[in-house]
């Protein structure tokens, strides 16, 4: 008992020399040590002087006046936006010049790197979206170069005709196509039906293409299912489907130089067009074949399109 009654004392006052060791020490470094500061501004320094000769005649940098401020950049003073890639002169007359050295990741990304738009699915919204989007990107990069829209569509029906879109889906496609500055080349690769025909009809005339045994049809828009809805709410989709119906007629007699009267005659029932059709009906202008290197001659050359657009060779 006595033994451990002794060890702990020893303990106790070696815990109590240990805190008093540690307080001097501190103090001591308290009272001793200085915090470095750093030298003061010397607006003599050589270094500083190269600095201000070179702000003084760079363009990039605001001259100053006040020798005992270091120059700063102008960048808020006078904002310039960055010129687009169709704003820069080329060096070279490709307008593959900017590309990536390794290609994308994904096919569609291949295709837009050629400028290729490919409509594969019903319009639903999540191709809407896809399309649009890639209409606008390309637009961007090259306000100039033509974009070549693919269709294999059946428009916001399926198959068996099934509605699965709404046709707000491709009227919103449709705009975004007039609202480009650059030309549309439309490509018929399979079917092209109801809005998608009106896309394959939108291209620029004398460059809305089919392929041989591509079909295209022109058919009238449809209800959605109405379920268990009450008749009043009925009644409001189908004078919507009328005006969808009217719209859908105008546009169709506006690209295919064909009268109201008769586009609205024309798709009473399903109007199915084979290539031939579909060329003496306006939809397209020409059939693909496999001589259509002829065809393809016609198209013009990078160097075509910049002497077109002004663009002068570095």
């Amino acid at each position: 008992m006595a033994s451990c009654v002794q060890a702990s004392m020893v303990h106790s006052s070696l815990g109590r020399g240990r805190r008093t060791r540690c307080k001097s020490i501190n103090t001591t470094i308290r009272n001793s040590a200085t915090i470095p500061m750093p030298p003061p501004f010397n607006p003599k320094d050589p270094f500083l002087q190269k600095l201000a000769a070179a702000a003084a005649s760079s363009p990039t940098l605001k001259p100053f006046s006040n020798s005992d401020s270091p120059p700063y950049l102008d960048i808020f003073d006078s904002p310039q936006l960055m010129a687009s890639p169709a704003q820069v002169e080329r060096s070279s007359s490709s307008y593959s010049e900017h590309k990536p050295r390794r290609p994308p990741p994904d096919l569609p990304s291949l295709l837009l790197d050629g400028r290729i738009v490919y409509i594969a699915m019903p319009l639903v919204p999540v191709v809407t979206e896809l399309v649009v989007a890639q209409l606008l990107y390309l637009q961007w990069t090259d306000p100039k170069a033509p974009i070549y829209l693919y269709i294999n569509s059946t428009g916001t029906t399926r198959d068996d005709g099934e509605t699965v879109g709404l046709e707000s889906e491709g009227f919103a496609i449709y705009d975004a196509l007039m609202q480009t500055k650059t030309e549309i080349c439309t490509v018929n690769v399979g079917c092209a039906i109801g809005q998608a025909c009106l896309l394959l009809a939108a291209g620029k005339k004398g460059r809305r293409f089919t392929l041989p045994h591509s079909k295209a049809m022109l058919q009238q828009p449809r209800v959605p299912s109405s379920g268990l809805l009450p008749a009043s709410d009925v009644l409001i989709r189908a004078k919507e489907v009328k005006r969808n119906k009217d719209t859908l007629i105008k546009l169709l007699a506006k690209h295919t130089e064909h009268s109201i009267e008769e586009v609205s005659n024309a798709i009473k029932l399903p109007f199915h067009m084979d290539a031939q059709r579909a060329i003496e009906f306006g939809v397209v202008d020409k059939v693909l074949w496999r001589g259509q290197e002829t065809l393809m001659a016609a198209v013009a050359s990078p160097e075509d399109w910049d002497k077109g657009a002004g663009i002068k060779e570095a």
